[in-house]
């Protein structure tokens, strides 16, 4: 899988959390305006860019920057090591959606991490695997990321929802702390906003073998990048650093978006962290 942001996807969103104006950075790029939204656009350039320069003056890495112009990819996840995980992925208007079943192996209890554009893929897997969906774990509520909730609504009428929209009702809004068993899986929530308001990272452990932590985080990072901060591009670095940074660094990282990657990973590659 491709990452979700490419080179020139990663120049717009820190030129756009810098408040650097197009022409400063395309000269200390090497470029003209044309040609750094050329590369912003595509993520190619006919013409190579100083990328050590726009790096610092957008806040970058420069080494990180330079691997992903390279092509950096996260690791191959070997997912046979969390047998009771499942990512699911829709795509609608080009753009595609991650969400995640999981379930625990004795009840056949589950729980599903966001709902993509559409529930039939989450249906598809439940049926398959002959589960019993108790959980929806909302990981903020843009549209993209809950367009299929109306349908599991109906189809599990007993579907517990949990999201930190301060539109829901009370007894769907998640307070820190709170634990969620699924069976022997335990499920608790760190708040990240920044890219949205209601922005959380679900992080369920207790895995069979002691397999690492998973780290449900929606937009807040992806490999290789973070979500636009629609909030607050500095709340969501901070937020980041403090709440999915700190988790164990063999963590798992499920995205929104592109490949799955890991704490460890995102530290040494992320060039929006030094």
């Amino acid at each position: 899988m491709n990452l979700e942001d490419h080179l020139g996807d990663i120049l717009r969103k820190a030129r756009t959390a810098a408040k650097v104006e197009l022409a400063a950075a395309a000269k200390a790029a090497g470029l003209s305006p044309d040609e750094l939204t050329a590369l912003e656009t595509s993520g190619t350039s006919a013409k190579r860019p100083n990328l050590p320069a726009l790096a610092a003056l957008l806040g970058l890495h420069p080494a990180k920057l330079e691997a992903i112009a390279k092509g950096w990819l996260p690791s191959e996840k070997d997912l046979s090591t969390w047998r009771e995980l499942r990512v699911l992925s829709t795509e609608q208007h080009g753009m595609a959606v991650n969400c995640y079943l999981i379930w625990d192996e004795i009840t056949r209890e589950a729980a599903l991490f966001d709902t993509g554009w559409t529930a039939e893929p989450a249906l598809a897997a439940i049926a398959e695997n002959k589960l019993d969906l108790l959980h929806l774990f909302i990981t903020h509520t843009h549209e993209d990321h809950i367009a299929g909730m109306a349908v599991l609504r109906e189809k599990f009428p007993k579907l517990r929802v949990h999201t930190a929209s301060k539109n829901a009702p009370p007894q769907q809004r998640i307070r820190p702390n709170d634990f969620i068993h699924l069976g022997s899986l335990r499920v608790t929530n760190r708040e990240t906003p920044g890219h949205a308001e209601d922005g959380v990272t679900y992080v369920v452990g207790n895995w069979a073998e002691d397999a690492p932590f998973v780290a449900f985080v929606g937009d807040a990072i992806f490999a290789g990048s973070i979500g636009s901060g629609k909030q607050s591009w500095d709340l969501a670095k901070q937020k980041i650093r403090e709440q999915i940074f700190t988790l164990p660094p063999e963590t798992l990282i499920c995205p929104g978006h592109g490949p799955l990657t890991t704490v460890a990973e995102e530290k040494a590659s992320n060039p929006f962290f030094a």
